[in-house]
Parts: structure tokens; C-alpha cells; sequence
């Protein structure tokens, strides 16, 4: 992971309070008028020319493209990693560093005592010291495969002192050394980030406290399998006898307290064979969802090439080997799939025997240690301050209450994490590298156990389907949604789905497969799997896509992920229509929804009408029931109630309709969707004036792009790329979403555009937000957002000769000290 998955909760490790950095850049803004070009020189590294790499066992070379993406070429596997750490490093090094202290709680080391719960609470979980459990189990094969990407990172650190990225100066701070521990700590960061049904649990207990036992059961969420006919996306409740604990207002607080994980978004995959395919051959697509606001973006593309592998594609900046893109003989593209493997659990204290908990009938000591952080005070001797604290954890993991002064009391929740238990000595990433066709995939892909995707894949013999990773605990009770009580004896996992029984497919009969982070299980699927998925509009309309007469061709595959119909503005503007056609104040308004196409065009007024009416409609249905805080919870979890509002609009009726604060009316949903029109009218006239016909969508729905170290201000403007307007919305495969208490600002959308055709042997299409290195004033940091922007398409290069023709510089890097 990088910075770049920060979204605007995550200024804490940016928003950095070093004094002298205003200065510095201050006279930059200064030297600005003499051009980017100018200034870039104040933080290249060296792209041309030899250099001398210890631990190589023979002559690599890297030569870079037009756009800065560097292509290694070694003669074996071993110098091919070491060469990726250190061409990883040139490029990344400032982005890892950060990341890297989110994870292990050190963020008050640059941004002070702001810093501080976030720390705590990493400290915490715990993911770093995982991280070095996993590492301690590793076969040697792997191993030595992290640690030789590991040698390259810290010999860039080692031999170029001059080549150091600006960013480190500027913010008072050296780079430090990498082990292997630290690439596997982004592993279990990405699993632990990714795992988003921790959000209902924490969510249901919330409204249990607010609104009671019959209104929960009302909202619960729907998940419903698009595929499967027969599912109706209910699922049960537990019996209000076993909620009583919910009524203890410190547990309903829980839902404030887990804000720290930035990768809970989605993405779109897919996959057609060559039967559908217009070249023949297998097409491969992929757009990860993810928050790219943090110059230069998430992912870090390169090329790697030795004796029986060629691969090119991208990677989070820390891991050795490829995520996403493609090799001589498969492809793969990755989306969350939400599955549940976290639980929250209510321990009991032993109250004869304080320090000591009860599990199983037993009486057991709680695990203890001492974290202690280091705040940065420029008013403290030595500039920082320390800040002690105590971690208690159970046999489940670690209690998550105890960091929160208003939750420090009785009862203790534990956190419970599937990865911290399903450790092995194999991960699968480099063997990906390795893949010869999509069973060798398919293989790989089961190792890696701490974290659970969608990976849909293609091979060059015209196989296509999908496999998730990680591990998914079986329930004793059947479901992980629920708060629990520890109970008396049992362990409430009882083991894990068989590998066999994990979702997956080969060449499905349909021709083409594809993911959009909706429920991937039927309803007959014989285990709880997760009750956390995203509503099915952008799988839908893949599928009507897909319906369209003819072979795909790879430009449609590519305008697929731009576009913009919104599926479930197709079914609630009707009705929405109607109600604004009612009132004369709100009538334009309805007259402008019914000439709209459904389409979240930027230019266009419909999707901010619909949008805004959309959003205040949500507003009005729940926070009568619920007080500011406790609204905001809800409604910033889309996935929660989206569905369930679709559901309860299409019937017209719902007692959550009606305002309890008004005894003496009974409003309908014509009522809350009037009041949302009216509300709707005054923020779009404030913010875009009274003439409706300019409330176009791209004036208020924008993404802006940040430098790490100013994201504010002229300055902030200056270094960073924005404010862009955009079109799509959270429901379109064109992803432009945005937090529901700051509209409309993006803050997720595709980090990453990628098109693979295996018929095209010299190229891949492919496109990020942002550029391949995140050094402040490179000309390669912010590079490809206009082509982002515009649906330009950009290239990967493949084949020998493509690589060669595109060569702007070559390295040359030799063995030796």
C-alpha cells in the first residue's frame, strides 16, 4: 500500500507540522515560474549511465519509457527481485516510508499528538508484529525470494545518498532500512483494510441502541446475488433475547472507533473468451477502486524480464513481484469481495481474579505489553514526547475498547482477525511470476491467506475465470454479524471453508466473467460468507454490456470502464419524478429527470439533481431515528443501506418513512421525497446559482489530486493536479464516489485502468491516475492525468522490440561494492 490510500480522515500523516517545510517550499512556489522542468532537477535520480549493485550475480539493465516506467531485464529471478526493490525504491521510497509508519503507529513521529489514536490504535491491532510471526515461518524459498527485493530497496538507501528523494529532506527525516517483515506487514494492511463487514457489526449494535430490536431488523442490509434468481437478499436476525448486551450505550460507541482502514472501495474485473473476443484471443480488464488522491497514486507499474518470465503490470511500492497485469501466459486483475474475517467479540472479565478473563470455563490471564510512541513537540526537549499505554489481548486478539478513554470499562471487546491464524510458509505473489497457464494460477493465488479478493484471470490458451484468496472461518453459530458474548465453551470458529468450496470458476458457459465486489455466492451456498457486499448496479450493467450484439472488441473494453449509466438511478427517478412534479418549487426540477438519460455525464444537469435529491432523501428516511453522529455512521457505509432504501422505495412504504418527531403526522415517502427536492434546490442554487439548466455534475462532483507534503491551499493547488471535474457516480462502472458527508468531492475511483488483449503481443493498455514516481517536481509524478481524464489510452509495452522503440534511457546495472 501507499499514501495514496489515505483518504481525507488520513491527513495525519501529510498534514505534516515541520515548520521549515513552508519555507522550502515557499521558495520553490518562487522558482515555479521558471517551470516544472526547471525545478525537476532538484529531485531526480539516475536513469542513465552505470551503476554498481552489490548482490547482483551478473549485469541487469533498466530502461525507462516516455513515461518514466521502468522495464528490468536480469539474467535470473534472484537479480530480477533485487533490481525491483531498487528500482522500486528510486521511485517510491518517500510513499513507502509513510505507509509503513501508518502501519506500525508512527505517524506521530512527523504529524505530533494529532497523531496519537490513530497510533494507538495501530499499535494496537497489531499488524506489524504479524507481519514478523509470518516472516519467521516462511519456507526458504520464499524467504529468500522477499529478501532479495528487500537487499534492492536497502541498497538504494545504501549507495544513493544523492539520489534520496527530496521529500525526506524537506521533511526533517532520513530513510531507514527495510526487512521482510515490512513487505508482509502491507500484506496483512491490505487484509485488514479490505475486510469491511467490521462495519456492520459495529453499525447493528449502534442502531440496536438508537432505534431498538424491530427497526434494526428492518434495515438490515440486502445482499443478493445477481445471478442467482432465487436469492432474496434477507438474511436473520438473531433472536432479540440474544441482543440484550446491545443495550449498553459504551458498545454502541464501538462504531466511531474503527476509521483507520482506507481500502474498504471496490472495483470492477472481467474476462472474455475467445469466443466473444473479436481478436480471437482471451480479453482481460480491471479497475480497482481505490482512494488515488495522493500524488503520484496506489499502484507502482514496472516491467520484469528474465529466462522464463516477462512479466509487466503493477504493484503496491514494497511488495516484490506482480499484482495486476500480465505475463507471457496469464493475466489477472483484482476486486475486494468483502468477505468476513473479522468478529468482535464480548469478553468477561473474571470477577474473583483481576488481570484474568473467562473462556471455555477457564480463567485465563489477559496477554499484556507496553507500546510507547513518540509525538513530535517541537516545544519538548529533544522534540518529541512520549506516550505510554497498555495492550491487553485474549486467545481471540487484542481488546480494541481499552485505547478509548469512554470505553475503557467493562465489558472488553476483542478483535478477532482470520490472517493472524492462518499463516503458512508460502504467499504466492513471485509464483505468480512463474505461472504457466491458469491452473498454475489458480494455485498460487490460494497461498496468499491474509488477504480476500476477486481475482478474475485469462491465459494465452483462451481460458478464462476467477479465484478468490484468503480463508474464511466456519461459525459455530452460522453468522458473523452479530456482536457475541464469548461463549462458556466451544471455540465459536470451528476451522475454515475447504479450498474447494472457496468461490471460483473456469471458463464459465457465458463466455465471459466478471466481479464488481457484489455477492459472489448464491443463496444456496452452504456456508456464512459475509453479509458486507456492494449493491449489484455496476455488476448489472456489466452484464448489459456484455448482452450487446457481436464480438468485444478491446476499444469497447476500454470504454466499459468509463461508462456512466447508473443503473439505480433507472429505477428510483421514476419515482423521484413524480414526487417533485407535485410542487412548483421542485417541478424544473422533475422536468430536468425526465428528459435525463441515466447517464452521470459531467456536463450534464440530471446526475447532480438526482444525486443531491437522492442524498437528502437518505438524510431525511434516518436522522429522525438517529442523532448526527450515529446518521453519519450509517450513512457513510453506502453498501449498509442502499439496497434496503431501493427495496423500501420500490414498496412505497416503510416505517422508517415516517418522522418520529412529528406525533401528530404520518409521513410518506411522496412527503421525505419533497423535503429532499427542497433541500436539494437550496444547496444546488448556493453552490452552482439559480439557473437549473447549469447545475451541471462535473461543477461539483471533482477529484483533486495532492502532493504528500502540501495538500491545502495555493500550494497545495500548485504541486498537486485539480480540482478535475468528473462524471460517474458511485454506482457506475465509471467509479467516481464520494463520502456521503462531503458531497461531492471523489475520493474513490479507478486507481488504476487496465486492458490486456492476448492477441497484442506488443502492448497493454493502461492508465493511471497520477504517474510512475512519487518524486515532488519529477515530470513523471502527475504525468498521466490528462490522458486519465480524457479516456486516452496509454500503453504498457510487451515485446522486445515495443520496449526497445520506447526507450528514453538505460541503466546499466553492474555486480559489485
Amino acid at each position: 500500500m501507499c499514501g495514496s490510500f489515505l483518504n481525507k480522515r488520513h491527513r495525519l500523516i501529510s498534514g505534516y507540522r515541520i515548520h521549515r517545510i513552508f519555507t522550502i517550499l515557499i521558495w520553490c512556489a518562487v522558482l515555479v515560474i521558471l517551470g516544472t522542468g526547471g525545478l525537476s532537477v532538484l529531485n531526480r535520480y539516475q536513469t542513465r549511465g552505470a551503476l554498481n549493485l552489490p548482490g547482483l550475480t551478473g549485469p541487469v539493465t533498466v530502461q525507462r519509457d516516455e513515461k518514466g516506467m521502468a522495464f528490468i531485464r536480469a539474467q535470473n529471478l534472484d537479480d530480477l527481485l533485487l533490481a525491483q526493490g531498487f528500482v522500486t525504491a528510486q521511485d517510491r521510497l518517500f510513499q513507502m516510508h509513510l505507509i509503513r509508519l501508518l502501519i506500525q503507529g508512527r505517524t506521530g513521529e512527523l504529524a505530533g499528538k494529532i497523531a496519537r489514536d490513530q497510533d494507538m490504535r495501530m499499535r494496537t491491532i497489531g499488524l506489524d508484529r504479524l507481519a514478523e510471526k509470518q516472516a519467521a515461518i516462511l519456507n526458504p524459498e520464499t524467504a529468500a525470494r522477499f529478501q532479495r527485493y528487500v537487499d534492492g530497496i536497502n541498497a538504494f538507501i545504501d549507495i544513493t545518498p544523492h539520489n534520496r528523494h527530496l521529500e525526506f529532506r524537506l521533511a526533517g527525516i532520513s530513510p531507514e532500512k527495510w526487512d521482510i517483515s515490512d513487505s508482509l506487514s502491507l500484506l496483512y494492511y491490505l487484509g485488514y483494510a479490505t475486510a469491511a463487514n467490521l462495519d456492520t457489526e459495529v453499525i447493528i449494535q449502534m442502531l440496536l441502541h438508537a432505534v431498538g430490536y424491530d427497526k434494526t431488523r428492518r434495515i438490515l442490509p440486502l445482499n443478493i446475488h445477481p445471478d442467482d434468481p432465487g436469492d432474496t437478499g434477507e438474511w436473520p436476525m438473531p433472536l432479540m433475547s440474544d441482543q440484550t448486551f446491545a443495550t449498553d450505550v459504551r458498545i454502541s460507541r464501538m462504531a466511531a472507533y474503527f476509521p483507520d482502514r482506507y481500502l474498504r472501495a471496490g472495483s470492477n474485473n472481467w474476462a472474455v473468451s475467445p469466443d466473444l473476443s473479436a481478436t480471437g484471443a482471451a480479453l482481460l480488464c480491471g479497475d480497482t477502486h481505490l482512494d488515488p488522491r495522493m500524488l503520484p497514486g496506489v499502484w507502482y507499474p514496472i516491467g520484469l524480464i528474465c529466462p522464463g518470465i516477462r512479466a509487466v503490470g503493477v504493484n503496491i511500492p514494497g511488495i516484490p513481484g506482480m499484482a495486476m497485469g500480465r505475463t507471457s501466459h496469464i493475466a489477472l486483475s483484482m476486486t475486494n469481495n468483502y468477505a468476513d474475517i473479522q468478529d468482535l467479540y464480548l469478553e468477561q472479565p473474571d470477577p474473583d481474579h483481576p488481570g484474568r478473563y473467562l473462556s471455555n470455563n477457564r480463567s485465563l490471564p489477559f496477554e499484556t505489553r507496553k507500546e510507547t510512541l513518540k509525538l513530535k513537540d517541537s516545544a519538548a526537549p529533544g522534540g518529541f514526547v512520549k506516550h505510554e499505554f497498555i495492550v491487553r489481548a485474549t486467545e481471540r486478539g487484542p481488546i480494541v475498547t481499552d485505547v478509548f478513554d469512554n470505553l475503557s470499562s467493562h465489558p472488553p471487546v476483542s478483535l478477532r482477525f482470520a490472517p493472524a491464524e492462518t499463516m503458512g510458509p508460502e504467499i504466492g505473489l513471485v509464483e505468480i511470476l512463474e505461472a504457466k497457464n491458469s491452473v498454475d494460477l489458480k494455485n498460487a493465488l490460494k497461498q496468499l491467506s491474509m488477504v480476500c479478493l476477486n481475482w478474475v484471470f485469462a491465459d494465452d490458451q483462451g481460458r478464462i475465470g476467477y479465484q478468490v484468496s484468503g480463508r474464511v472461518p466456519i461459525r459455530q453459530k452460522g453468522h458473523g454479524t452479530f456482536l457475541s458474548p464469548v461463549s462458556a465453551t466451544g471455540d465459536p470458529w470451528q476451522g475454515w471453508i475447504p479450498d474447494d468450496q472457496m468461490p471460483a470458476a473456469l471458463d464459465p458457459p457465458a463466455g465471459w466473467i466478471g466481479t464488481c465486489n457484489h455477492k459472489i455466492v448464491p443463496q444456496s451456498y452452504p456456508y456464512y460468507y459475509s453479509s458486507y457486499f456492494a449493491p449489484r448496479y455496476r455488476y448489472d450493467r456489466l452484464k448489459e454490456l456484455m448482452a450487446l450484439p457481436g464480438r468485444k472488441t478491446p476499444n469497447q473494453m476500454w470504454m466499459f470502464q468509463r461508462d456512466t449509466l447508473n443503473p439505480m438511478a433507472r429505477i428510483i427517478a421514476p419515482k423521484m419524478i413524480d414526487a417533485l412534479m407535485q410542487h412548483p418549487d421542485t417541478r424544473e426540477m422533475g422536468a430536468i429527470l425526465s428528459d435525463w438519460n441515466y447517464q452521470d455525464d459531467p456536463d450534464t444537469a440530471g446526475p447532480a439533481i438526482f444525486q443531491t435529491v437522492y442524498r437528502f432523501l437518505a438524510k431525511a428516511v434516518f436522522e429522525d431515528e438517529l442523532k448526527n453522529a450515529d446518521s453519519d455512521l450509517l450513512l457513510n457505509t453506502w453498501y449498509f443501506w442502499q439496497e434496503r432504501l431501493q427495496h423500501m422505495i420500490l414498496e412505497g412504504r416503510s416505517v422508517w418513512f415516517d418522522d418520529v418527531r412529528t406525533p401528530d403526522q404520518n409521513e410518506t415517502l411522496t412527503d421525505l421525497f419533497l423535503i429532499a427536492g427542497h433541500r436539494a434546490r437550496a444547496f444546488l442554487e448556493a453552490a452552482l446559482g439559480p439557473d437549473m439548466n447549469r447545475w451541471h455534475w462535473g461543477r461539483v462532483h471533482t477529484l483533486s489530486l495532492r502532493n504528500p507534503l502540501a495538500q491545502k491551499g495555493w500550494i497545495g493547488r500548485l504541486l498537486g493536479k485539480g480540482p478535475l471535474s468528473m462524471g460517474g457516480s458511485g454506482e457506475t462502472l465509471y467509479r467516481g464516489w464520494y463520502d456521503f458527508d462531503a458531497p461531492f468531492f471523489v475520493t474513490h475511483c479507478a486507481s488504476l485502468r487496465m486492458m490486456v488483449d492476448f492477441a497484442d503481443t506488443n502492448k497493454i493498455m493502461a492508465v493511471l491516475p497520477g504517474g510512475v514516481t512519487g518524486r515532488m517536481f519529477h515530470p513523471h509524478q502527475k504525468d498521466q492525468v490528462t490522458s486519465y481524464m480524457s479516456g486516452e489510452q496509454k500503453y504498457w509495452w510487451f515485446s522486445d522490440s515495443a520496449i526497445n522503440g520506447h526507450t528514453v534511457s538505460t541503466l546499466a546495472l553492474i555486480p559489485g561494492g
